[in-house]
């Protein structure tokens, strides 16, 4: 029985999730990923193209790839519950890969998995609607930029604030100006 594409991606990211809880991002090795996930080095460059690729994959597929349904229905709050709530299952992983910097840093490779959702999200709803300056491409950089923010607050943080109540500061801070959030503090 052959091992479905689905199946090698995630051992990799299993993989490389466990690599990360005692080694340093930028020491682990494609071959201590592929060994872990138990396939050869060629297996892991017909998925990914190095260790950051497969850490946005990560993010894509266990973070925010389950909200997207929930965006596209109007379940705003329940799509940023379970962000934070997916984020604290794997709070160790987080709490390590939150520390990786320079080139291909966390918070670039997740800003950008956030942008991409957003902007399938915007062009989807704003279906050829555009203004001279504010685009989609625009907004979505603004929100995921925001989201982005938070997030990366929070598991620096120590990811002590319960999901539920990130989900409602985000929500906040996303549906209010600043005017109407200084009046409310």
């Amino acid at each position: 029985m052959a091992v479905e594409k689905k199946d090698i991606e995630q051992d990799l990211a299993d993989s490389l999730k466990e690599l990360v809880l005692h080694v340093p991002f930028e020491k682990i090795t494609i071959k201590q990923i592929t060994d872990g996930a138990g396939v050869i080095r060629v297996t892991f460059y017909h998925h990914f193209q190095d260790k950051y690729d497969l850490l946005g994959w990560i993010i894509r597929r266990e973070i925010l790839g389950p909200v997207r349904i929930l965006i596209e229905n109007n379940m705003f709050k329940e799509a940023n519950t379970l962000i934070f709530s997916n984020l604290l299952r794997d709070k160790e992983f987080y709490m390590r890969a939150v520390k990786i910097e320079g080139q291909n840093s966390f918070e670039e490779i997740s800003e950008t998995c956030i942008y991409e959702l957003l902007l399938g999200l915007f062009s989807d709803r704003a279906a050829g609607r555009s203004h001279p300056w504010l685009t989609i491409e625009e907004m979505a950089k603004y929100y995921a930029r925001s989201m982005n923010y938070i997030v990366l607050n929070w598991i620096r943080s120590g990811m002590r604030v319960p999901p539920e109540e990130m989900a409602e500061v985000y929500e906040f801070v996303a549906t209010h100006s600043m005017w109407e959030m200084l009046d409310e503090l």
